[in-house]
């Protein structure tokens, strides 16, 4: 029995592609129109481009204040419990003040 090489290839895409529809008035449509022809893209090119930079600003921001409270808590916990000068630091105090008052 002679088996016979098929070649099968499956074709992978690279991403899944959504719809998104807006609708505008016409003083929107010639704004983004304009900005769009400045940069030299087609406006669908502009939108999703403008919205994905809108959208990481806006994550990244919302990221910033969840970490300054934790940020802040930290800060304040080592106002009130401040932790012993190491060797260093002494050292590097000593060495300002014979600087500044010899």
């Amino acid at each position: 029995m002679r088996m016979r090489s098929r070649s099968v290839s499956k074709k992978t895409p690279l991403s899944k592609a959504y719809r998104f529809d807006a609708r505008l008035n016409e003083d929107q449509k010639l704004l983004i129109q304009k900005a769009a022809d400045i940069e030299g893209r087609s406006m669908t090119d502009f939108v999703l481009h403008s919205a994905e930079l809108a959208a990481e600003r806006t994550i990244e921001q919302r990221s910033m204040l969840i970490l300054s409270a934790r940020e802040t808590e930290t800060f304040v916990s080592t106002i009130l419990h401040p932790a012993e000068a190491g060797a260093v630091l002494k050292k590097a105090v000593r060495h300002y003040r014979n600087a500044v008052n010899p």
